[in-house]
């Protein structure tokens, strides 16, 4: 954990209570409904949601291209919402962003385009030209300084944006769907460069998307939301393997969770006299996902445990395994070997007919 996240530090973002209503054609939309979220300085927090959750509204009220209706947005310790125009002009500065669609000018150059948020700053031509020099480097393009956006790759494209966010030096980064734009290889390239600046900077960034595998890929922690609401919120690795919102659930499943087919349950043999068999999925993380549960519960209970599916990760550089089990034995001994992994830690469930194609 970075210095800048030890207990009691003040947080880098924070914002409470939240609202932002839109009107139009007769309609209220209540985007944001009370909002709050803290974000510690040094760490890649991310907010998940499908279109129209609010997410996006959310990211730009942190430095008020949105104005919310009511609540605080306080960045680096600043209340943004009680500052003039001069004022936050100066502290939006310290935020940088990068947005989904580049939004380059194709008149100008790599270089002219990332020193033109300084020219509108105000900040004179020598400086300018040493913040190119310097950012451009860190983004993999100093061969590209005299280049135009057509003549580029998207992933170059965006690498001139985050070059562009980062011109101002700030300390807080802030991503709007910075890589659905872009092919799964150039997303994890991006995904990379940015979580390598952060560490590198010393950056807080908050991120929105609406994909969870961006999120695994690179947040230490996660947001959820949905109607304008955060839902949950937590560790990454904890809202992964143990979400607790059905719709957590269904994003955490299309990353994470397997589907058991029908047809592999079907050719399962049938359990022998006196046996019953339970189809069970186990999650394994932390401690006991490098234990021996398979082998060990059949020694200990005299159950067979046939392995149907499975698959082991990591989230957030730490182990975890999602596995399919049909267990056979005697109801007791069966029953005993769940209690055990319950015992261990290891989340089991049943997984019924009607689950069969949505296990997760």
């Amino acid at each position: 954990m970075p210095e800048s996240q030890a207990a009691g530090a003040p947080p880098a973002i924070a914002l409470h209570h939240l609202v932002r209503t839109f009107r139009g054609h007769g309609a209220e939309v209540r985007a944001l409904a009370g909002v709050s979220l803290k974000v510690a300085a040094g760490e890649v927090f991310g907010i998940v949601g499908r279109s129209g959750a609010g997410k996006s509204t959310l990211l730009r009220c942190v430095n008020l291209l949105e104005r919310p209706d009511s609540g605080s947005v306080r960045v680096l310790g600043e209340e943004l919402t009680a500052l003039d125009e001069a004022a936050l002009r100066r502290a939006r500065r310290g935020i940088g962003m990068v947005f989904q669609h580049f939004n380059l000018l194709s008149s100008r150059t790599v270089a002219g385009n990332v020193a033109f948020p300084l020219e509108i700053a105000g900040i004179g031509r020598a400086e300018r030209e040493a913040r190119v020099a310097e950012v451009l480097p860190l983004v993999g393009l100093e061969g590209k300084r005299d280049a135009y956006p057509a003549q580029l790759s998207g992933g170059q494209k965006q690498r001139v944006g985050i070059a562009r966010a980062l011109a101002s030096r700030p300390r807080v980064l802030l991503c709007d769907e910075a890589t659905s734009a872009l092919d799964p290889e150039t997303t994890g390239e991006i995904l990379a460069l940015i979580r390598s600046l952060k560490d590198r900077l010393d950056l807080t960034v908050l991120l929105i998307t609406h994909e969870m595998a961006v999120v695994k890929a690179i947040c230490d922690r996660v947001a959820v939301m949905e109607a304008g609401a955060v839902i949950e919120e937590g560790r990454v690795f904890d809202v992964f393997t143990r979400p607790q919102h059905a719709t957590t659930r269904r994003f955490v499943s299309e990353v994470i969770g397997h589907v058991v087919p029908p047809g592999t349950v079907a050719r399962l043999p049938p359990p022998g006299e006196g046996e019953e068999r339970r189809l069970l999925q186990v999650l394994f993380a932390g401690p006991s996902s490098t234990r021996a549960v398979v082998s060990e519960a059949s020694r200990r209970y005299g159950v067979d445990l046939n392995i149907v599916s499975g698959r082991i990760d990591e989230i957030a550089g730490e182990p975890y395994g999602l596995m399919a089990l049909a267990a056979y034995g005697a109801p007791p001994a069966v029953e005993n070997t769940v209690n055990w992994m319950r015992d261990l830690g290891l989340d089991v469930a049943d997984i019924g007919p009607e689950t069969l194609e949505h296990a997760a």
